[in-house]
């Protein structure tokens, strides 16, 4: 039996299987190493040869694309929930929470959304539509008297990378405390400090000494 001239082949059950063990290991190897993880690594995990990989994902974008299409659209809903909020400074505080929630979660993620990586698509579709939410959320809550007003998208932007890319190493050594952090964070852009004790304890010595330790020298990348 032979397949009709302009249809595409059918997908055999056995590459369709090794496409989904590689996509398995992708994720678990990005979620513990970053997106710098070696891809002999990934394919080791999935049981497959290096081939096979290079088979199925030409670039390592492709292969970033398939493992978090599903995180990126998560921010964007996460992103448009924040926007209906009445209240703008609660939207914001919301949807940062819940990024900075993945952030702690995944180190793929944190590499993905707080470093420059070219060729993967829904990336920059999820960076225009972060940088639009951030700017629309910023203008209202200023309207609304929340938020300083000299307060820029930019000033926001930079800051939040700076911080997040510090997540992991803190959830390393206390899970929830990038909380303390956050919350401390966004207070100093409050017209008015916020009441009430903060959602974390503070680092004690040690701790601080094993995060510095996890952040370390810039790698190459």
């Amino acid at each position: 039996m032979t397949v009709s001239a302009g249809r595409p082949r059918p997908v055999r059950r056995d590459a369709r299987r090794n496409r989904e063990l590689l996509v398995t290991a992708a994720r678990e190897v990005f979620s513990e190493q970053g997106l710098s993880a070696p891809l002999d690594e990934i394919a080791r995990r999935a049981g497959v040869g290096n081939a096979t990989l290079y088979r199925n994902f030409s670039t390592r974008a492709d292969l970033i694309e398939e493992v978090f299409h599903g995180a990126l659209a998560a921010t964007v809903a996460a992103g448009e929930q924040a926007r209906d909020a009445e209240d703008a400074w609660t939207g914001m505080a919301g949807y940062l929470g819940a990024v900075f929630a993945g952030l702690a979660a995944d180190r793929g993620v944190n590499d993905l959304m707080t470093t420059g990586i070219e060729g993967v698509r829904s990336l920059d579709a999820v960076h225009t539509h972060n940088r639009e939410t951030v700017d629309l959320l910023i203008r209202r809550a200023q309207q609304q008297g929340t938020l300083r007003a000299d307060v820029t998208t930019e000033d926001l932007l930079v800051m939040l990378a700076a911080l997040g890319r510090a997540v992991p190493a803190l959830a390393a050594v206390v899970p929830d405390v990038w909380r303390r952090y956050l919350t401390l964070f966004l207070d100093g852009l409050r017209t008015v400090p916020q009441e009430g004790a903060l959602p974390a304890p503070a680092l004690t010595p040690a701790e601080l000494a094993d995060v510095l330790r996890d952040l370390g020298p810039h790698r190459s990348r």
